[in-house]
Order: structure tokens, then sequence, then C-alpha cells
């Protein structure tokens, strides 16, 4: 390994420890994208949670891939991109780049930093479903959903960083809200699409959110995943675009 390299993963790392430590030291961030989506899982598992799907798989094992998918993004989504708002605003994004930290690994550290923490909120949803009697998945199953929730939500993450290159911390996070929670409902993350309006259904397979959450559900019950990928690559290509653009724009 080159001193360059080294040096690199040193900062990457000093970087990553950061980030981790500032998700626990803000409390408003620890408590929307952390408690508040286990909290809700775990009132919506405890009323629907025994429910059988037409699949044969308990309603409560479902929620952990669509409820999961909402608990994912509510970190992944948000807390990068609050992070990058804040830093830029401070002027420590720019302060970074003079000091010669390379810009790619100060972001990377940060959408790295808050995968634990999804991590842990699909770990809190297993938990409370398994509490609850509802879970019937093997725990094979469910640490594939894990990967594919935490690798699906890439491009979210990009398009949050994309807003915080250009808003305010505390616009961002109404931003990203704004999209979050109705992309939530419309997609299913919280209820079944089968109980939704019929206008719902159809437009659900339009939103990012449905095709995540269904490809985790594929892992369950086998369902197809092709169609998910490529629709969560596109958006990858599109809102890495949109991050480099508003970066770009940020710095001007």
């Amino acid at each position: 390994m080159s001193t360059m390299t080294a040096t690199t993963a040193r900062v990457l790392r000093v970087e990553i420890a950061d980030d981790v430590r500032a998700i626990v030291r803000e409390p408003a961030a620890l408590f929307f994208s952390v408690l508040m989506p286990v909290g809700f899982f775990a009132l919506f598992v405890s009323l629907f949670g025994h429910q059988t799907s037409g699949s044969g798989t308990s309603a409560g094992t479902l929620m952990v891939a669509t409820f999961g998918t909402f608990g994912v993004l509510a970190v992944t989504l948000l807390n990068p991109a609050i992070s990058v708002a804040g830093d830029r605003e401070r002027g420590w994004l720019r302060a970074k780049q003079v000091s010669g930290v390379p810009t790619l690994v100060t972001l990377a550290a940060k959408m790295l930093a808050a995968l634990p923490y999804a991590l842990a909120v699909l770990v809190a949803m297993a938990v409370a479903a398994a509490l609850n009697g509802s879970l019937d998945a093997p725990i094979g199953k469910l640490l594939i959903i894990a990967v594919v929730l935490l690798l699906g939500s890439l491009p979210f993450t990009l398009l949050g960083l994309a807003v915080g290159f250009v808003a305010s911390p505390n616009a961002t996070s109404a931003i990203l809200n704004a999209f979050m929670f109705p992309a939530a409902v419309l997609s299913g993350l919280w209820m079944p699409l089968e109980i939704m309006p019929a206008f719902v259904q159809h437009l659900a397979p339009f939103l990012p959110t449905y095709h995540l959450a269904q490809l985790a559900v594929a892992q369950l019950n086998g369902g197809p995943v092709l169609v998910h990928i490529l629709v969560l690559l596109g958006m990858t290509v599109v809102t890495a675009a949109l991050a480099s653009v508003a970066y770009r724009r940020g710095r001007s």
C-alpha cells in the first residue's frame, strides 16, 4: 500500500468515526432517523403483525422488508445530507478541501457512517417482530434483506447529498422529509398496497421507494427482481449526476 493510499485510509477512518459520533451527539437526528421509525414499526407490528399475506408469509416478516425500507432511508437519506449541508454552511467543507482532504473521502465517510445506524434500525425492527411472535424468516434471509436495503439506499443517499450541497440544514431536512414521508405512504412501506386506493396502487410502481421495498420483499417470497434492480441502477446514475452538478454549484 502506497503512502498516499495509507494516509487516505487513515483520514477515512477518522472521518467515519467523527461522523458516527456526530449522529449520537445530535438528539434530533437520533430521534427522527432511528428511534421514530423503530417506534412506528413496533406499533404497526403489534396491530397487524400476525396477519398472513397471500404468499403465506406473516405480515410482521414482510414489514421488516417494507417498513425496514423506510427505516433505512430515514437514516441514509437524511443524515449524510444534513451533515453535508451543515459543513458547507459553516465553511467546514471548504476548509477540508483547502487542507488537502479529498472531497470524495469526506462524502464517503458520511455515507458509510450512516450504515451502522441503518443496520441498527433493521435489527431493532426484526427484534420487535420476533418479540411480537410474528417473525417467521430465517436469519439468513434477514441478512440478505439487510444487504439489499443498505446497498439499495445508495441512490437515495446521493439524492440527499444533491440537496445538501445547495440548501441549508433546515431546508435540507424539510425538502427530504417532504419527499420521504409521502413516498413511504404511496409506496406501501407502512401499509400494504392491497388495502390502499386504486390510484395509489397504480402510482406506486413509478416511485423508486416502491422498487427498493419490492426488491427486499422478493428475498422472502422469491418474486422477480430484474425490473427493481434496473430502476434503482437508473436512479443511481441520475442522482449521481445531480449530486455532481449540485456540488459544483455549491462551490461557486
